[in-house]
């Protein structure tokens, strides 16, 4: 992954962990978007978890 790939996937972990600690969108959610960011970004695990 290119830094430019990587900055994006992490700037969009990073608000949607946002999201989640506002409460704006449920555990759930949370869960279901990150496995399609994940996908989006070929990642197949997270060494942050």
């Amino acid at each position: 992954m290119d830094n430019t790939k990587l900055l994006r996937y992490s700037l969009q972990l990073s608000m949607l962990k946002q999201l989640l600690q506002l409460k704006l969108i449920s555990e759930k959610e949370y869960q279901l978007i990150e496995k399609t960011i994940k996908k989006d970004y070929s990642v197949v695990s997270s060494i942050t978890t």
